[in-house]
Parts: structure tokens; C-alpha cells; sequence
């Protein structure tokens, strides 16, 4: 059912791990860098690979699609073909997501970075917004500042909001609590990746800063405390099952918490983190969930209602998304009472 949707929202989504090998090529092409002719070799350097054994091996396969975004047109030209390719598949909107401070190896700074992919988000055919990711590491705290800075400055011209992503069981979410402070300081709306390699005490570092959303946050399952807070305050999270076995948080998706999620009373929404690294999307990730766990109609709607209202979207593009997710899946309730 999902995969025939016209109503998707995808609200967790990786600019540089989603680049299809189509993207890669043209890329490639307007910056003459050789890529491998044998398409299964280019898919192997693009996605993650089988057996990988945990988030740090997911990391690498950045690599490549790194190497590819470091110029302003290449920035542009990704976050246009994402879009379109989205709105291809049956999305109304989505919120892309990257770190800035990662694509300087050409000397191209932050803002410039920023600049581009805002440019490549107006040209495509829906609407988008922009969150700025800084890293988890040990020796970028200014960038990350900067960052933060850079979130204030383009708040509400294309950037949402700040994120927190990288190695989180090498560096706690905890660490970053004066980053998250000067993002309050600043008025900055912002989610944090947490509870993905790291436990439930990531979710509560990550609850105590004060977020709008949690990244992942599926371990927070593992304490009956942390699951009540996140129950208690409505903060949504933005699942990505297919990310999390590649990461071998869980080993089936049989064992993905999503039926404790719901009974617990989570906000939950279904995203692809990374479509080409992981090999899914959005409505891919909801249709395995259907089939896995026997969604009922009704769940499928509420979990995409979930997405619409987290979302960093305006009241009156929420309301629209609400709308178009209602008609598709109409049920005994009228559209009005979405």
C-alpha cells in the first residue's frame, strides 16, 4: 500500500548518503572526476555494504558522495535531482539535511555551501526545507559555531533547524550541550541524533537540551523512564528502520520496536536517513513496516498525519500536507477532522 502513496514526507534525510548513481555520474561529469563504468562497482562504493558491522563502518560510505558535493554547482544540482526524484516517487515535501562544514576541501566555506544547496531546494518541483547538521568529533568545535551562527542567520529563508550527527557512541550527546545552548541563545530550532549507537541515556542528554525532534531515538525503548519522558512531552521521532539494520542496532526488522513505539504512545514517523547508502525511501521504509508489523490503514495515516505535524513546515503548508494525506486515506473520519 505505502509504496502506492501519493502523500509521502520524508523528515530525516541525509543530502550526501542519498545520491542515486545517476546523480553520482552526472556529478562526476561536471567536475571530471572519473567514476568506475561497471555499474555494480559504483553501486558497491555508493551503498552500504553487506555484513556492515556497526554506525562507524555506515560512516564510510560517505566517502565517495563526499568527494562528489564539494564544489557550490555540484551542492545545487544534488539537492535539485533529490527533490525531483522524491517528487517523482508520491512526496509532498521533505526536509533535507547536511553539515556544511564537510564540503570546504575545495575552499568553499559554510555559507557558500549553504547558499547552494538553498539555491538547488527553490528549483525543484516541492516544497523543502534545510537542516544544518553539525558533526560529533574532537577537534571542530568552532566550525560547529559556526554553524549554529549560520542556522540563525538563514532561519526561516530555506534553514529550519540545526541537527546533531556523526559517531555517536565515540562522542556522547552529552558533550554537546554548550553547542545546543548557544543554538537556544540564538532562537535555533533543533533535533539531535541520539539513541541509534548509543543507548536510552543518549535520548535523555538529548531530551534535557531541549529538541524539537529525536533522530532515531530507538533504544530509548531500553528504559521505561526515558520512553515515558519522550511519551510526556510528544517530541517525535524520525525511525529509519532499514539505516538501523544496516548499523546492526537491530539484526530483523522483526525486532524494530515499532509496535512497543506505538503502544507506549510515541510520536513516531518513518524516513530513510540515507536513500542510496541504505538502499530505501520513505515509503519504501512505511511499506516494509505494513508488511512486517500488519499496519492497519488507520496507523499507516496517523504515522504520516505524525510527519505533517512535526514537520518545520508553516501552519498552512502543514494543514495542505494534512489534507492530501487524509484524501489518499480516507477512513470514516472526514477530512475536516484531520
Amino acid at each position: 500500500m505505502a509504496q502506492t502513496l501519493h502523500c509521502l514526507i520524508d523528515l530525516h534525510l541525509h543530502l550526501d548518503g542519498s545520491l542515486s548513481a545517476e546523480t553520482a555520474r552526472a556529478l562526476a561529469a561536471m567536475q571530471g572526476i572519473e567514476l568506475p563504468r561497471d555499474a555494480a562497482e559504483l553501486d558497491r562504493m555508493l551503498h552500504c555494504p553487506a555484513g556492515c558491522r556497526d554506525l562507524n563502518e555506515y560512516l564510510a560510505c560517505f566517502t565517495l558522495p563526499l568527494s562528489l558535493l564539494q564544489t557550490g554547482d555540484a551542492l545545487r544540482e544534488a539537492a535539485r535531482r533529490l527533490l525531483t526524484e522524491l517528487a517523482d516517487k508520491g512526496f509532498l515535501y521533505a526536509e533535507l539535511r547536511f553539515a556544511p562544514q564537510s564540503h570546504g576541501q575545495k575552499g568553499m566555506c559554510q555559507e557558500q555551501a549553504i547558499q547552494a544547496v538553498l539555491a538547488g531546494m527553490q528549483e525543484a518541483p516541492i516544497p523543502s526545507r534545510l537542516i544544518l547538521c553539525a558533526m560529533r568529533g574532537a577537534d571542530n568545535e568552532a566550525a560547529n559555531r559556526e554553524t549554529v551562527q549560520l542556522a540563525a542567520r538563514y532561519l526561516g529563508r530555506g534553514v529550519a533547524a540545526l541537527d546533531l550527527a556523526g559517531a555517536e557512541a565515540i562522542f556522547p550527546t552529552g558533550q554537546f550541550a554548550p553547542l545546543f545552548a548557544l543554538a537556544r541563545n540564538l532562537g535555533v530550532p533543533f533535533v539531535v541524533h541520539a539513541g541509534e549507537a548509543d543507548g536510552p541515556e543518549s535520548v535523555a542528554a538529548a531530551l534535557d537540551m531541549g529538541p524539537r525532534r529525536i533522530g532515531h531515538g530507538v533504544r530509548a525503548l531500553e528504559d521505561p523512564a526515558v520512553t515515558a519522558r519522550l511519551a510526556r512531552e510528544r517530541i517525535p521521532l524520525t525511525i529509519c528502520p532499514t539505516s538501523n539494520l544496516d548499523t546492526r542496532v537491530f539484526d530483523r526488522l522483526e525486532d524494530f520496536p515499532l509496535r512497543a513505539m506505538l503502544d507506549a504512545g510515541l510520536v513516531v514517523t518513518v524516513n530513510s536517513d540515507n536513500m542510496a547508502v541504505s538502499g530505501t525511501d520513505a515509503g519504501q521504509e512505511l511499506q516494509r513496516l505494513t508488511d512486517c508489523f500488519g499496519l492497519r490503514t488507520e496507523e499507516v495515516r496517523q504515522l504520516l498525519l505524525n510527519a505533517a505535524d512535526a514537520s518545520f513546515a508553516d501552519e498552512l503548508l502543514k494543514r495542505q500536507l494534512r489534507a492530501a494525506i487524509c484524501r489518499e486515506l480516507a477512513q470514516e473520519r472526514t477530512e475536516e477532522s484531520c
